[in-house]
């Protein structure tokens, strides 16, 4: 493959392994980028159909450029049909199309900042409350720390230690309105930002045969600009090129092991069998037992890891910083 060529050893090391998951370490300027696209673009040429790849990037412009990239590499024809963007949009488009398990509507309204704090300003209003002490960026920023620790409107009212915190704080009232923050968000049939993560992670969660549709739809799940999303995580993916760390992404990847020879491109002559397999011995490896099962949320929360290698890629020459473009 031609697009292989531009590769130095570090990053051909990290494109053609394709054993288990993979986490990619690496400075500024180092080439991370290049590595995802030309990894992507080698499964492509490989034989796995763009349908069946998943790629989370940190912003919706990465994806874009990320799949001009892709498109230069493999044609265009090939890039249709991939799953690429942020966490959020990604996991929207999931709800839309399993918007009757969620009870919520498909063209379902997605509340900004603005939307949350304006909302949250008029319950204050609305349960006469001192609006300079029940401050809307102070809900709203306690509201989604509830959501990223999935700590619903209920746990959060019987939640003895969140309780004295809020009444340190001068805030007793937050659990009456988080829970009538939720109630209306319903009732205009909309979801916060921290909605589309937390309501992903209640559908695969509540319906085992949706999430398992999905472990067997993405056969590769690659993140650019890997990160902890959230607090509550349990992936575990044969195929994962790096672990997400999101609950919904946590009970998508659960699990995961289809054969990538089965879902073979019908114009392909290659397989994953024929990728050759490196020297892993200067690998450093994170090893902990990958979840036996999803489990519903608890006050107390933790974090699972699957055992992966960690390739570490030299860091990019000084000189070079200045005039490249960043990957």
């Amino acid at each position: 493959m031609d697009f292989l060529k531009n590769l130095n050893e570090a990053q051909l090391d990290a494109v053609v392994y394709h054993d288990g998951p993979e986490l990619v370490v690496a400075g500024a300027g180092a080439g991370k980028t290049r590595v995802l696209t030309t990894k992507i673009a080698q499964l492509i040429q490989n034989g796995i159909y763009p349908s069946h790849i998943l790629v989370l990037t940190f912003t919706n412009k990465a994806a874009r450029e990320m799949n001009e990239r892709i498109a230069k590499m493999c044609g265009e024809d090939f890039t249709r049909g991939l799953w690429s963007g942020t966490f959020h949009s990604i996991f929207a488009r999931i709800l839309r199309i399993e918007h009757e398990a969620t009870g919520y509507p498909a063209d379902f309204t997605i509340y900004d900042t603005s939307d949350v704090r304006s909302l949250l300003k008029h319950i204050v209003k609305d349960l006469e409350l001192d609006d300079k002490t029940y401050k809307p960026a102070v809900l709203a920023s306690r509201i989604s720390w509830a959501k990223g620790k999935c700590v619903t409107a209920e746990m959060y009212a019987n939640d003895e230690s969140i309780q004295r915190r809020d009444a340190n704080k001068d805030i007793p009232k937050t659990a009456e309105i988080y829970a009538i923050y939720e109630r209306r968000l319903r009732q205009a049939n909309a979801m916060d930002f921290d909605d589309l993560l937390l309501q992903t992670y209640f559908l695969f969660l509540r319906h085992p045969e949706i999430a398992e549709r999905y472990r067997e739809r993405f056969t590769d799940i690659l993140v650019d600009e890997f990160k902890t999303q959230t607090t509550f995580k349990t992936p575990s993916s044969r195929n994962s090129q790096a672990l997400t760390h999101t609950s919904a992404s946590s009970a998508m990847t659960h699990k995961a092991s289809t054969a990538s020879e089965e879902r073979k491109s019908p114009t392909s002559s290659s397989s994953h069998n024929a990728t050759p397999k490196h020297e892993r011995s200067n690998w450093s490896a994170t090893i902990a037992p990958p979840p036996t099962s999803l489990k519903p949320p608890t006050a107390s929360l933790h974090t699972t890891t699957d055992r992966f290698p960690r390739r570490c890629m030299p860091p990019a020459r000084k000189e070079n910083r200045s005039t490249s473009s960043p990957e």
